[in-house]
């Protein structure tokens, strides 16, 4: 069985950073896209970032940013096996919402439970 597990939300005035973790377990096979989604009151669900690992070209990742956080948030694996980070700063209220963490794993996708990140003074 394949859990995600994140943590590192919190409440954080405008302005501040905070760092978003996710581990994935159960699974023999490297998580091949890992990301980030988050979804606020009343909206849809909405990818915030993903990192894809290209294994033909020396498993190399390549990362994707929604506009909305571009040159804001910071996506990363970690050295530890199907690890992921969002590094978050200058939050804006907007970025308020759930944060739910994503790996695929031969093209099916799967969800943790979710983390709430509240920006607010």
């Amino acid at each position: 069985q394949v859990q995600l597990v994140e943590s590192g939300g919190g409440l954080v005035q405008p302005g501040g950073s905070l760092r978003l973790s996710c581990a994935a377990s159960g699974s023999p096979f490297d998580v091949e896209v890992m990301g980030w989604h988050r979804q606020a009151p009343g909206r849809q669900r909405e990818l915030v970032a993903s990192i894809t690992r290209i294994r033909r070209i020396g498993n190399i990742n390549l990362p994707n940013y929604a506009d909305s956080v571009k040159g804001r948030f910071i996506i990363s694996r970690g050295n530890a096996k199907n690890t992921v980070y969002l590094q978050m700063n200058s939050l804006k209220p907007e970025d308020t919402a759930v944060y739910f963490c994503m790996g695929q794993i031969s093209g099916k996708d799967y969800w943790g439970q979710g983390t709430q990140v509240t920006v607010s003074s």
